[in-house]
């Protein structure tokens, strides 16, 4: 039922305070990105991690009160969603389709076995299901965004987002800087740098980063390998809404509400998230070029932006001695998956040839 003009201006009255709390942290992390590209060249950590930071550091000196909590978690969840959803703007079928066949066959095999992997070395050192997930996923598709989005499905709470993507974030770091050093030794060619890169590395500008100083041929292979793992986040996501339907991963009980109130929305988006939805529409529609193209950019700009907001959203939510607690087990999970992942991706570059 459509809300009448005055419902709708209380709704938005309730969920102001807290937004714009949300929206002033992620202007703030992307102010302090500037300042780090400033001073040193290049920002090793994004604004999407520094607003989670910044919320965490806040929540820890404030608890918020009834009056912000609206806005948070509309912007922790609902902002997020839409910041997905936008992501399928981004990626054409035309791209992926035109990688070839044994790339595209070597990045189902990666992300697919690297997904198995992490969930498992994360369950072995102790993990909950919830955050197992989520480094296994943040490891073998595309870090902090697939954290996010798959967080929204599993019903993960702040510290296990935070905690997740705090550890991500700096290991991605260390990963960019590394990594080309790795060229020489392991005797691999621009291009098979350039999908090792893709197949390795969290993000898009962290796969610029860690490719530019090989070659431009690097970055444009290393650009199109992560965008196609980018693209294998619909498939992972539709198949954990399936499992927590199933009662085989458990919300955390702070977002058992919400899970229920997403079980009585449409009969389609009971099995497949609405978001996920419109990230595969959004990728058709951008295939079949019905989408403007001066529109594409800023779709991807929009939705870093509402991941941001998402993210300092998070950030609100987490207690920081939580994290503290689980920050040996979490960064000895995340290291042992990417060291796995890196293994099974140059095996599989050796063994299909893709130098």
């Amino acid at each position: 039922m459509p809300l009448s003009p005055r419902s709708a201006l209380l709704y938005c009255a309730w969920l102001a305070p807290g937004t714009l709390l949300c929206v002033a942290i992620g202007v703030a992390g992307l102010v302090l990105q500037r300042f780090e590209a400033a001073w040193f060249g290049r920002a090793w950590l994004e604004a999407l991690v520094i607003a989670i930071v910044l919320g965490a550091l806040i929540r820890t000196a404030w608890t918020p009160g009834p009056l912000w909590r609206g806005g948070i978690e509309f912007s922790a969840q609902t902002l997020l969603e839409i910041a997905v959803a936008l992501l399928g703007a981004t990626i054409s079928a035309g791209a992926v389709l035109g990688a070839g066949v044994s790339l595209l066959a070597a990045i189902l095999c990666a992300v697919s076995v690297t997904l198995f992997a992490s969930y498992a070395i994360g369950r072995l050192l102790g993990l909950s299901q919830r955050m197992a997930t989520l480094v296994a996923c943040g490891n073998s598709i595309c870090g902090n965004s697939a954290i996010a989005a798959v967080a929204t499905v599993i019903g993960a709470d702040g510290g296990e987002v935070a905690s997740s993507i705090a550890f991500t974030a700096v290991l991605g770091v260390a990963v960019v800087i590394g990594l080309p050093f790795l060229a020489g030794p392991l005797h691999m060619t621009s291009h098979a740098y350039g999908i090792f890169a893709g197949l390795t590395v969290y993000a898009v500008p962290q796969v610029l980063a860690a490719t530019a100083p090989i070659s431009s041929a690097s970055a444009q292979i290393g650009t199109l390998v992560k965008l196609v793992r980018v693209l294998m986040l619909g498939p992972v996501v539709l198949i954990l809404s399936l499992l927590v339907r199933a009662g085989m991963i458990a919300p955390s009980p702070l977002n058992a509400g919400r899970a229920r109130d997403a079980a009585r929305g449409p009969a389609l988006f009971q099995f497949v998230p609405w978001f996920i939805v419109a990230f595969l529409v959004l990728i058709a529609a951008h295939s079949a070029n019905l989408l403007p193209a001066r529109a594409l950019a800023p779709a991807g700009s929009v939705a870093n932006a509402l991941a941001i907001v998402s993210m300092a959203a998070l950030g609100l939510g987490v207690d920081i001695r939580a994290v503290a607690r689980s920050g040996a087990r979490v960064t000895l999970a995340v290291t042992l998956s990417l060291l796995f992942l890196g293994c099974v991706a140059f095996g599989l570059i050796a063994l299909l040839r893709l130098g």
